[in-house]
């Protein structure tokens, strides 16, 4: 879905007229309308709000034009398993099970690495080439890099 059918989507959701929904999020009615025809897209200001306002990740409001994953974990990323800052806007870096309420839940690799070889099926012949597995690849993501 394009940015201007997910906007027009989320505004008739919520029962909004391009005026409602400009001033919600602070712009003009014609600003929305450029928007909906895929004239022009939201500035960086206006999709942050636009996102708190229809509860949908900025990713989304754009599309999906990337494919998102955990920094922490690996895990692929939607709404659904997204984590959420104290504020509550989304998160685009860390699922909830890894991050939440602005914390992390893994204070190290080792602790996260324990829970994967204990609850998540790998394949590896053994523990420790599981072990060995999974760190090779949580080292690289972005919260484990060093």
């Amino acid at each position: 879905m394009d940015t201007k059918e997910v906007i027009l989507s989320q505004r008739t959701r919520l029962g909004l007229s391009q005026e409602q929904l400009a001033e919600k999020v602070m712009t003009t009615r014609q600003a929305v309308s450029r928007w909906e025809n895929g004239d022009t897209l939201p500035n960086t200001e206006s999709l942050k709000l636009l996102s708190s306002l229809f509860d949908v990740s900025i990713n989304t409001l754009l599309g999906s034009p990337r494919k998102l994953f955990c920094q922490c974990c690996g895990m692929p990323l939607d709404e659904e398993c997204m984590s959420r800052e104290p504020a509550g806007e989304f998160n685009e870096d860390y699922c909830k099970w890894c991050y939440d309420d602005g914390k992390f839940i893994y204070t190290s690799i080792d602790e996260l690495i324990d829970y994967l070889v204990a609850h998540v099926p790998h394949g590896y012949p053994d523990e420790q080439t599981a072990r060995d597995g999974f760190r090779g690849e949580l080292m690289k993501l972005d919260h484990w890099k060093e």
